[in-house]
């Protein structure tokens, strides 16, 4: 049997970790790398049988990296914390590395079944929502954008059917919690390369996601949840843009005072 590591990283997910690493009990190792959590996060990972390294936060890409270099086996599986791999799923990965062959994708790809409030949104554009989660070592490496980290594959990549379970809002305030590093990440990523935001940036984008997502993509399919998603995806165009202005005008102001 090909051999497979299981790949966390976290900062205070003590309400996620213990169920996350059951449902990758079946791999060979699994490697939780913790950002200085301030709950139990390590102490439940080591007691799910995790090796388990604190270290401080350099970023999601150079974090999951340091992970990947500390993994033992032939494959590596990401999964984040608030995800767990499906009976169905697992049997899957299992058939593909213990069967595969040179010539044969080097990654793959995994669809993920969003959980919002409890439930599954099916539309809005959050499904299937390919996740490149599954490589053997020595293919792929992340790069180092602020948010939205890519992995990057020296070889074909391939798809599996089956899709990871994934628990992210379950409450409006767990919304709001991520919202704010998230956007501010996402604007600082954008600042590199754009010069000023105009009117239109901040009226018209987040219409457009709105409509996209809840109208062709057809959100309104998933009720109340549906509304909500496509909503907050709008807030988040408007509040990253919104930040984007903000730093470009104090980056003016500040070149104004030198």
């Amino acid at each position: 049997m090909a051999t497979i590591s299981a790949l966390t990283i976290t900062k205070n997910e003590e309400s996620n970790i213990s169920d996350c690493l059951a449902s990758v009990r079946w791999t060979t190792e699994r490697i939780v790398i913790d950002a200085e959590s301030r709950d139990r996060t390590p102490e439940l990972a080591r007691a799910a049988g995790a090796q388990v390294i604190v270290r401080p936060w350099p970023g999601f890409g150079a974090q999951k990296n340091f992970g990947i270099s500390t993994a033992s086996s032939e494959w590596i599986l990401i999964v984040d914390a608030d995800e767990r791999v499906s009976p169905p799923l697992q049997d899957e990965i299992r058939r593909r590395i213990d069967g595969w062959r040179a010539g044969e994708p080097v990654a793959f790809e995994i669809p993920r079944k969003n959980f919002f409030y409890g439930a599954w949104v099916r539309h809005a554009g959050v499904y299937p929502d390919y996740q490149l989660r599954l490589f053997r070592k020595g293919a792929a490496l992340y790069n180092d954008v602020p948010v939205h980290e890519n992995l990057i594959v020296e070889g074909p990549v391939g798809k599996l059917e089956h899709a990871f379970e994934h628990h992210t809002e379950r409450t409006i305030q767990d919304h709001f919690k991520k919202f704010g590093l998230y956007t501010t990440l996402a604007a600082q990523e954008k600042g590199k390369t754009a010069r000023r935001v105009r009117g239109r940036d901040l009226l018209f984008r987040p219409w457009v996601v709105f409509f996209k997502q809840y109208v062709l993509k057809q959100g309104f399919r998933d009720g109340i949840r549906g509304l909500l998603v496509c909503v907050f995806a709008s807030m988040y165009t408007f509040v990253k843009y919104a930040k984007l202005w903000d730093a470009l005008r104090s980056r003016s102001v500040s070149r104004d005072h030198t």
